[in-house]
C-alpha cells in the first residue's frame, strides 16, 4: 500500500507518523476496502481522505494491465461527469459577476439554437430542461434512443475515439430530437445541458471555457494538475491506463484507450484532474472560497431525483448518508477512467479518488463501481457502517 501524509513540508514530516505509515498500520480499514474493490474487477484505484485524523492517501491494484506497479496516488485521470461541478461553478461565478441571470432564458444568450424560451440557466445546471441527452436516452421501459455514433459503443466507439466533435454539433443533434418532458416539470440527467452551459459561458465572456476555468478556478486554487483538454488527446504523466473491451469479428479485444479525443463528451465530462486537485477544489467550493454564500446555498439545494436518498442541486448531487448526514458529491466515469469526489457540507471530511478499469458496451463494471463507492462512503463518512446512501455520477 502507498500511504503518505500530504499537505506538509517533507522535511517536517513527523517521524512517528512516517513509521506508522511504513508499517501499514494507519487506516487499515481503508487499505482493506481498496484491496477488495480491486478483487471485484476494478484494475486500479487510489483514494485520498481528509478528515479529523489528517490526510490519508493509498492505492491498490495495477496502473497497467499485466503489470504489478500500483496506480500513482496523484496521477492524472479523466474525471468524466465530475467535470459538471466545475462547469456549474463557472456559470454561478458569472451569475455572481452579473453577466448571467440564474432564472433568465438561455435563448437570450444562445439565440441561434431554437431553444424553448422556458428553459432557464438554472434548468441546465439542475437537469430539469428536458433536453434530449446527446449520448443517448434511456427510458424506464428499458428502451434506449441512441445519440451520436461515438456513444453507440463497441467497435464503433473505439474506431471513432479520435474524431473531433464541435459542441455546437452535439447541441444541435440533441435539439433536433423530441424533448423528454416540458421544461421544469421533471428531472433527467442530460449531458446536453452542460454542453449548452459551456456555449453559454463562451458566449457571455467571449473567451473559451478553458480560459475561464483557468481565470476563475484553476489559477486561484493552484490546480496545476487540472486541465480542460477540449480536443487534445494526450494525458499528462503520471497516469494509470484506461481500457476498453469489445467484440470484433467474433473475437474479444481489449485496447488501451488512455489517449482519446474527449470532444465526444465535451463539457459533459471532458476534464482531466488528480485526486489532490479534486480534494482542493471541492474543499474550496463547500468552504465558500469560490461562490458567494447565497449562490453556494442555491447550488447545494437539491431537487428530487429517481435515485433513492439523493437529490441534485446545481452541478452537484446532494446525498443523504442515512444517519442524518449529508454529502455533496459528483462522481464521473469516462471510458476506463473514473473519479470520486465527496465532501460534507462544512468541508470537515473530504474523499476523492481515481479508478482505472476495463470498460465495455455492456457496462460490466457498473455494479462493482457503485458497490465500491458505497463501500468507501460507508468507511469514510459512516465509520464502516453500511447505510442506504447511493453514489451517483
Amino acid at each position: 500500500m502507498s500511504i503518505s501524509l500530504s499537505g506538509r513540508d517533507e522535511n517536517a514530516f513527523d517521524a512517528t507518523a512516517a513509521a506508522a505509515a511504513a508499517a501499514g498500520q494507519e487506516r487499515p480499514e481503508l487499505h482493506k476496502a481498496l484491496e477488495e474493490i480491486v478483487e471485484s474487477g476494478i484494475t486500479g484505484i487510489t483514494l485520498r481522505v481528509h478528515d479529523e485524523r489528517g490526510e490519508w492517501v493509498g492505492s491498490a491494484g495495477s496502473s497497467r494491465l499485466g503489470e504489478a506497479a500500483k496506480p500513482p496516488t496523484d496521477g492524472h485521470v479523466r474525471i468524466g461527469s465530475s467535470t459538471k461541478t466545475f462547469v456549474a461553478t463557472l456559470v454561478l461565478q458569472l451569475v455572481a459577476e452579473g453577466g448571467l441571470g440564474l432564472d433568465a432564458p438561455v435563448a437570450d444568450h444562445l439565440p441561434g439554437f431554437g431553444l424553448d424560451r422556458r428553459i432557464t440557466v438554472r434548468m441546465l445546471l439542475q437537469h430539469t430542461s428536458g433536453i434530449f441527452n446527446f449520448t443517448g436516452e434511456y427510458y424506464e421501459d428499458g428502451t434506449m434512443v441512441p445519440g451520436i455514433p461515438a456513444t453507440t459503443a463497441g467497435k464503433e466507439w473505439v474506431d471513432n475515439r479520435f474524431r473531433t466533435y464541435r459542441p455546437e454539433e452535439l447541441a444541435r443533434l440533441a435539439l433536433s430530437r423530441p424533448a423528454r418532458f416540458e421544461p421544469g416539470t421533471d428531472w433527467s440527467y442530460s449531458n446536453t445541458n452542460y454542453v449548452l452551459a459551456r456555449l453559454l459561458i463562451e458566449q457571455v465572456t467571449g473567451r473559451s471555457i478553458a480560459e475561464e476555468a483557468r481565470r476563475l478556478i484553476l489559477e486561484p486554487l493552484g490546480l496545476s494538475g487540472t486541465v480542460v483538454p477540449t480536443t487534445r488527446t494526450e494525458i499528462a504523466e503520471p497516469h494509470a491506463h484506461a481500457y476498453y473491451r469489445y467484440e470484433d469479428a467474433g473475437e474479444e479485444r481489449t485496447v488501451d484507450v488512455t489517449e482519446l479525443n474527449p470532444s465526444w463528451i465535451s463539457s459533459g465530462g471532458d476534464m482531466i484532474s488528480t485526486s489532490r486537485d479534486l480534494s482542493t477544489f471541492v474543499s474550496a467550493l463547500v468552504g465558500g472560497r469560490l461562490l458567494p454564500a447565497g449562490l453556494l446555498a442555491e447550488m447545494c439545494t437539491p431537487r428530487p431525483t429517481p435515485i433513492p436518498g439523493t437529490g441534485y442541486g446545481l452541478g452537484v448531487f446532494v446525498q443523504d448518508t442515512g444517519d442524518g448526514g449529508t454529502l455533496i458529491n459528483h462522481n464521473g466515469g469516462a471510458a476506463g477512467h473514473a473519479a470520486l469526489m465527496y465532501a460534507t457540507p462544512d468541508g470537515g471530511r473530504v474523499m476523492t479518488g481515481t479508478l482505472n478499469y476495463v470498460d465495455d458496451a455492456a457496462l460490466s463494471l457498473a455494479v462493482p463501481f457503485q458497490q465500491a463507492t458505497q463501500r468507501l462512503v460507508d468507511e469514510v463518512f459512516r465509520g464502516g457502517e453500511e447505510g442506504p446512501a447511493r453514489s451517483a455520477g
